[in-house]
């Protein structure tokens, strides 16, 4: 393609005219300037186009970036006319703005390769739009959802407006670093609000005398004024805005867009599990005297879970709650389960499929994890509870066909009187009424797979048992929940253990529960053998 440098210059004649070559005084090499004029691949549509720059105050310099240009359209194969276009654009975009530097050879040779836009500056805004609009092709629209959650209310605002390849880890950490100022105002204003709630509030049943209602309207008219109380955002939260951050960067460079992650070098602290705790009779008596839970995961020892399944038996769910209370299968595992994927002989129940909610609206998708798609092992009560629930739902089925009511047949070992799919939030909304009813301390529904964890310990399983139990990806996740647990359980079950040794003689240690162990036995008259009683609650 043609292309060359020449000196021009701005002169006019006496109407206006620019006389550019024709000026006399070209002849003088100090008047005027040098500039460069470079052919460019056809448009799309096949009009022409050119490059052109002028200012520059040496031959020299003209050439220079002459010889740029040609190495940017030298980038393309001579058969590539979509490449040929695309550096075409580049340069035309260029040329439009005077000001503009030329690309970097090696960055455009990136960009090209890679099939990333080579007119337009990617920001981490843009990246992240682009890697959530990925993952919604190939991941669980719920996990896309919180993908997107820790974008829009976090990521876009904080980090969005910089430019991708010039994003650092001083920028990622600042940002962090930002969450944690701001975690310190919203502390501080939520317990200014939570004293001015206090001055507001007339404590007392009677109504307040005039002086104080009118300071108590003051006081209310303050507290209007003041911010709302407001979530600060956890340590948890952190980390899953950062998992987030590093997905979406390794997601760029995978595109060739980058080649460093600086998400991966900030140091926000570690992130600690919620750790599972028994409720033992003192923690009970606790809350039932503050209302207060002593943690988030709480477990229920095996008479308390005993309880709430015998509350639990003539609800017609009561088959749900006994299995994911025995053998730990996630909400929306326990509610997307389909009659052919139990085995009645092997006694074992398929995990292939889990209803969850996107939003509020059900949907059906694989397992969590690949580990999560597994056969469960089930014990002889559990697969008679199954079909006892199966002999009770084809009952109601044929007693809506003989009231003539619809039926749709929809496979699910639970569903809605009608057949169709139970919400999964309509199995939390029964559990809490049955725990409520049954007097017993709360936990949350997920709390039975937990639950499930400590009913391994308690059955003299370790932490691999409940590992595979939960069908956990790794021995760590188990470790870092549930080993405390099952510390809580090794004194109880070292007193079980000694306690379930007859002997003749009152034990040295004189405990009551050894005790009481003893003397039934003297009084029973057994000699060995005996059944070992169930763990206390405390």
């Amino acid at each position: 393609m043609k292309g060359s440098t020449y000196r021009r210059c701005y002169c006019r004649d006496a109407d206006g005219k620019a006389l550019n070559k024709s000026c006399p005084q070209l002849s003088s090499r100090r008047h005027g300037v040098w500039a460069v004029r470079q052919e460019l691949p056809p448009r799309e549509d096949g009009s022409r186009r050119s490059f052109s720059r002028s200012g520059y105050d040496t031959a020299k310099d003209a050439q220079g970036d002459l010889d740029k240009v040609r190495a940017l359209l030298d980038l393309p194969d001579s058969d590539d006319a979509e490449g040929q276009v695309r550096i075409g654009d580049l340069l035309e975009e260029v040329s439009k703005n005077k000001k503009a530097s030329l690309p970097s050879l090696e960055e455009t040779r990136r960009r090209f390769r890679s099939g990333q836009k080579l007119t337009d500056v990617m920001t981490v805004s843009d990246l992240l739009d682009e890697w959530l609009e990925a993952k919604s092709k190939s991941r669980r629209a719920t996990t896309v959802n919180g993908y997107r959650s820790r974008v829009n209310y976090h990521l876009r605002d904080g980090l969005g407006h910089h430019r991708l390849d010039r994003l650092s880890v001083g920028h990622v950490q600042a940002f962090f670093d930002g969450i944690d100022d701001r975690n310190e105002v919203i502390r501080a204003e939520n317990e200014a609000r939570r004293e001015q709630v206090a001055r507001a509030t007339w404590g007392k049943r009677s109504r307040p005398p005039a002086a104080e209602a009118e300071r108590l309207a003051e006081e209310k008219a303050k507290l209007a004024e003041m911010p709302p109380f407001r979530r600060i955002t956890g340590q948890s939260t952190k980390h899953d805005i950062r998992r987030a951050l590093r997905t979406a960067l390794n997601f760029a460079i995978g595109r060739q867009y980058i080649t460093f992650n600086p998400a991966a070098h900030v140091d926000i602290g570690s992130a600690k599990r919620p750790k599972g705790m028994l409720w033992t009779a003192e923690r009970v008596a606790r809350w039932r005297e503050t209302g207060q839970r002593p943690g988030p995961v709480m477990v229920w020892s095996p008479q308390q879970l005993g309880q709430f399944l015998d509350a639990a038996e003539g609800h017609r769910l009561y088959a749900f709650y006994h299995l994911i209370a025995h053998h730990g299968l996630r909400r929306g595992e326990g509610v997307g389960q389909d009659w052919t994927n139990v085995d009645w002989e092997a006694r074992t129940i398929a995990v292939a499929k889990e209803i969850v909610t996107d939003g509020w609206t059900p949907i059906e998708t694989d397992p969590k994890t690949d580990g999560s798609a597994a056969a469960v092992k089930l014990d002889r009560e559990t697969v008679a509870v199954l079909r006892a629930h199966r002999e009770r739902q084809i009952a109601e089925r044929a007693a809506r066909m003989e009231a003539r009511l619809p039926w749709t047949d929809t496979g699910k070992i639970f569903v809605q009187e009608d057949g169709t799919w139970l919400h999964p939030e309509m199995v939390s909304d029964a559990f809490r009424e049955i725990v409520a009813e049954a007097d017993l301390p709360p936990i949350n529904l997920r709390d039975l797979r937990h639950g499930a964890a400590a009913l391994v310990k308690a059955g003299g399983g370790d932490i691999h048992d409940a590992k595979a139990k939960l069908r956990h990806a790794s021995i760590s996740l188990t470790s870092d929940t549930y080993m405390e647990l099952f510390e809580e359980y090794e004194e109880d079950l070292a007193e079980r253990s000694a306690a379930a040794v007859p002997r003749a003689r009152r034990p040295v240690s004189d405990t009551s529960a050894h005790a009481s162990l003893t003397q039934e036995g003297e009084e029973e008259g057994q000699t060995g053998g005996e059944t070992p009683p169930d763990l206390p609650s405390s």
